[in-house]
């Protein structure tokens, strides 16, 4: 990775995050843009490179005209949705680098409460030859329809595996909300649960609860990405990319990769943290603190034991007595991750390690040098590690 410490995060901007926007998804992608261009302190025409996830509605050109941006000399989608958030980063750093951009915006925007209830599954899915839709007929016909029952499978067998209880999922979503009650911008704001909150909430699909799984959120989350020598001059103090990286592995299934000897690990986000921990010259004792994808929290747990903060079946015991909560060894999810502020397909997440390199976080974790960041698992993924700028 050339591009190592080489470029930075420089602007971030979001909406407020909430159930119903009462705006179209482009007036979000809209706003966020622009909030983060002010955030930067540019004018919104000297960005000419985008980089998005595929399933972004808000297509650059249209936002790039909404912008006032004149021309784009980079343009790029990354698919597999939660699995994105590191690898558009990566790609706005890569562009960024060669010098086919000067400074590139990433967004993720849309109605996902409002509009359209992300976590309805695919009962309407058509049937077809394409391979994306072939490979719902290997599953949709048994039950499995939507992302909760695919995957409450590994965790399922994760329980069995190691010894590890819903109690243990409860300790995510506990901890997520304790950070989300002091944030202003959270959902959640001002409303922690306690455990046995967790345990009386009703089952989606069993082992989870329904506080086991994320929010659906409307909103957008804009960044800015540059050079560490444009970002000199800029506003803000720089975030820098240490490292970003994407994985997939052997036996890759979108969601439902149950043919592998063992499903109790999540074998690409380890082809992604020896990426970042190459790259980066760091490994887990030089991380102060994580933004750790949380759309369900038994998926979680694997997490933390594919980066080699714990063994493997060990997680269980590294979250507990507050290991994972502020003061403790690894602080995570410091905004309330995507179950206490928002499901904005990881990019708040970003944003917030970049507060945190601020230090402007509200959950602000004390001498932050490095943040690490992952994106969607059970999907091919991506993260990324930041960094702060040399004195």
């Amino acid at each position: 990775m050339n591009f190592s410490r080489q470029t930075a995060i420089v602007g971030i901007g979001a909406t407020e995050f909430s159930k119903n926007s009462g705006r179209t998804p482009m007036q979000l992608a809209t706003e966020c843009s622009l909030k983060a261009c002010a955030d930067a302190g540019i004018d919104p025409s000297l960005i000419n490179g985008i980089s998005v996830f595929s399933a972004e509605k808000n297509t650059e050109i249209e936002v790039a005209r909404n912008l006032g941006i004149p021309e784009l000399t980079f343009f790029s989608m990354i698919h597999h949705g939660g699995g994105a958030p590191g690898g558009v980063m990566q790609q706005a750093a890569m562009a960024v680098h060669s010098g086919v951009a000067d400074y590139v915006l990433v967004y993720r925007a849309f109605n996902e409460r409002s509009w359209h209830r992300f976590g309805t599954g695919v009962q309407g899915r058509h049937q077809s030859p394409e391979a994306f839709d072939v490979s719902f007929s290997w599953s949709s016909p048994f039950g499995l329809l939507t992302p909760a029952s695919w995957v409450a499978m590994y965790a399922t067998r994760y329980m069995h595996q190691y010894g590890v209880t819903s109690e243990d999922f409860g300790t995510i979503a506990v901890t997520d909300r304790k950070h989300a009650a002091n944030n202003p911008a959270a959902f959640f704001y001002q409303k922690p649960i306690t455990l046995e909150d967790h345990q009386n909430s009703r089952f989606i699909v069993e082992p989870l609860h329904l506080l086991d799984c994320c929010q659906e959120s409307d909103g957008g989350q804009a960044l800015i990405v540059t050079s560490l020598e444009k970002a000199k001059d800029l506003k803000q103090k720089p975030a820098v990319i240490a490292a970003a990286a994407q994985g997939v592995a052997k036996d890759q299934h979108m969601m439902k990769s149950y043919f592998r000897e063992d499903i109790t690990g999540i074998p690409e986000m380890g082809v992604v943290a020896r990426q970042l921990w190459d790259a980066s010259g760091l490994g887990p004792k030089n991380i102060q603190t994580a933004t750790i994808y949380d759309h369900f929290t038994p998926l979680a747990l694997p997490q933390f034991e594919e980066f080699g903060f714990c063994e493997r079946g060990e997680a269980k015991d590294f979250i507990k007595n507050g290991n994972i909560e502020i003061g403790g060894e690894l602080p995570i999810n410091t905004n309330g991750g995507q179950l206490g502020e928002a499901y904005i397909h990881g990019m708040n997440g970003i944003a917030e390690a970049v507060r945190q390199i601020r230090g402007t976080s509200v959950n602000q974790v004390q001498d932050v040098e490095n943040v690490l960041v992952t994106a969607g698992t059970a999907v091919p993924t991506s993260g990324l590690i930041l960094t702060q700028p040399e004195l």
